[in-house]
């Protein structure tokens, strides 16, 4: 059972027998001495799909949803739902867009390390890497003879995704996001 101050991005916790997913986390510092940090946490409902911001002091236990997690590939989209394969039966799980909210830019066809969270034979949600390999469709060239410093300009990635990257990546140069703050890492 894992205190509220371990909390992650995706971990599924158990809320009255109902499965949430934790979406957003956000530690608050007491001003006065002695009191508790508190963590304030959205959830989403898997079931129902609705918010719920919950606050819980660090040393608070929460009940972790009893849930498999499998090895996935995501195989392709249609329509409004994206459909994942488990890679040891086959089988097909889907998910629609607003299951996926906030992981779609991170998904690539064919994307291989991808874990499913499945309870009671029902895809719940997806855990993304930790980064992903995007390739850069496009961005401005760079500027010659600029000053040594570090700038950095807006790239649209093959997945739509746009961020920031430093100013010397051409177009269809490879580089590694980071899936949770969805920032440039490096070339990969």
């Amino acid at each position: 059972m894992p205190k509220a101050s371990e909390l992650k991005k995706g971990m599924i916790i158990d809320m009255e027998g109902v499965p949430h997913i934790v979406k957003q986390l956000e530690a608050k510092s007491p001003s006065s001495r002695g009191a508790s940090t508190l963590y304030k946490i959205r959830f989403n409902n898997l079931q129902t799909h609705q918010k719920l911001d919950a606050s819980f002091k660090g040393d608070d236990l929460l009940k972790e949803a009893d849930c498999i997690r499998v090895q996935v590939q995501y195989s392709y989209l249609d329509d409004d739902t994206y459909y994942f394969m488990n890679m040891e039966d086959y089988s097909q799980y889907g998910l629609n867009a607003e299951q996926l909210e906030g992981q779609i830019p991170f998904l690539i066809e064919q994307q291989e390390d991808i874990i499913a969270l499945i309870m009671d034979g029902n895809l719940l949600g997806i855990e993304m890497p930790q980064s992903v390999n995007l390739v850069v469709e496009d961005t401005p060239p760079a500027i010659t003879g600029s000053s040594a410093t570090n700038r950095s300009k807006t790239a649209t990635l093959s997945t739509g995704l746009e961020i920031q990257v430093p100013e010397y990546l051409a177009p269809g140069e490879t580089v590694k996001v980071n899936t949770v703050t969805g920032k440039f890492m490096s070339r990969a």
